[in-house]
């Protein structure tokens, strides 16, 4: 399952290109098609290396964002709401600028190519969980979202695995979407966001717990994704809401899910972090004294906070080799996992090389976090 490089211009000294007439196309082909063809000669063709895939990256749906728009969605997003005039002008640029890469199957494939990502566990464009609609218009976007998914994975299944959204401002559909993903579509998990309208996924309101029972009972993996932070007035400005927000995110929902008791209750949870983990992957040991030093800190869990956060799997987007050398020491190599924010400005586009260039790791520690750890969670049989 490993692939050939088909880029005609590539001159990548670490990738393995065919000879010229190997990448003759059929003209009379569909685009969709085109790329299936191509993807099915990319995974056959060598077995010089070990598997490599990407498990952060967003597909955005056209036909999906064309019934979120005119329900006005931006007052919902934290990231939308929080930002200045400035931010917002980016992001519209970065929007047009990257449209074919959120939605062309095509362009993805090459650029996957380029990166030398042999399959990506592809999960909707964050924006696409939208928690904030009535619960039966959430389902249905929910479910046509995840139909398209499990297309792409049918047309090219040697380069995609899927990981599906569901509403989560509904217990009970939100069940039964994973449900249907899972049992009927074959996606291998979900992406959902750290919150629900503001709301700590842990909030007794949302009965959340039959949801994460049933993630453990199938036994498929969570991606929680963040869309920025809540609370941000203070980060409107210099795209703080991103920069600082999205990690501030998912350090304030995963130490709810860890003192709040959820990884205790479910201890068999696959819950992938992005963003390497927020700030809590980094700086754990802070909540671990809170623990032994004040009653407040320890009213549910038994074990001390720093042993929950070692069930966690976290993603190697620290952008510096030392901080993920780091994260690699505390948690271990086999808890880590690559991922490039696909096709977003705050990713990596050599997320290969990267981990290449981390320093004292060995080439089964490379191996693992490139490919090896994924494949194990998301059930990828190599």
């Amino acid at each position: 399952m490993l692939f050939t490089c088909t880029t005609p211009t590539c001159t990548h000294t670490g990738h393995r290109h065919p000879p010229r007439h190997a990448l003759r196309r059929a003209t009379t082909a569909s685009a969709d098609a085109d790329a299936a063809a191509a993807s099915a000669q990319i995974v056959r063709t060598t077995n010089r290396r070990s598997l490599r895939v990407d498990l952060h990256c967003h597909y955005l749906n056209p036909a999906v964002q064309a019934k979120i728009t005119p329900l006005n969605p931006a007052p919902h997003e934290p990231a939308a709401k929080f930002s200045n005039a400035l931010t917002r002008e980016v992001n519209v640029k970065q929007m047009q600028d990257r449209a074919p890469k959120l939605s062309s199957i095509e362009v993805r494939l090459k650029d996957m190519d380029k990166m030398g990502i042999d399959i990506q566990a592809v999960s909707p464009a964050p924006n696409q969980c939208v928690y904030w609609t009535e619960p039966g218009i959430g389902a249905e976007l929910a479910r046509e979202t995840n139909d398209r998914l499990a297309e792409i994975v049918a047309a090219h299944p040697e380069r995609f695995v899927a990981l599906g959204t569901v509403p989560l401002q509904n217990a009970e559909l939100a069940v039964i979407e994973l449900e249907r993903c899972v049992k009927m579509l074959g996606l291998r998990g979900v992406e959902i966001l750290p919150n629900v309208n503001g709301l700590d996924l842990t909030d007794p309101s949302l009965g959340l717990d039959r949801f994460f029972a049933k993630v453990q009972e199938l036994g498929v993996v969570i991606f929680m994704h963040p869309l920025g932070f809540t609370g941000a007035e203070r980060l409107v400005d210099h795209y703080f809401n991103n920069v600082i927000g999205n990690p501030l995110e998912t350090t304030v929902a995963v130490s709810h899910l860890i003192f709040d008791g959820v990884m205790e209750r479910f201890p068999k949870l696959k819950i992938v972090l992005p963003h390497a983990g927020g700030y809590l992957a980094h700086y754990w040991a802070r909540m671990d004294h809170a623990h032994k030093a004040r009653p407040d800190c320890h009213t549910i869990i038994r074990k001390k906070p720093s042993s929950y956060l070692e069930k966690f799997y976290f993603d190697t987007i620290t952008f510096d080799p030392q901080l993920l050398r780091q994260m690699i020491d505390r948690f271990g190599a086999d808890h880590v996992v690559l991922g490039t924010d696909y096709p977003y400005d705050m990713g990596m586009d050599d997320p290969i090389g990267f981990i290449e260039r981390t320093p004292k790791l060995t080439r089964a520690d490379k191996n693992a976090i490139e490919g090896i750890n994924a494949a194990r969670l998301l059930k990828i049989k190599r």
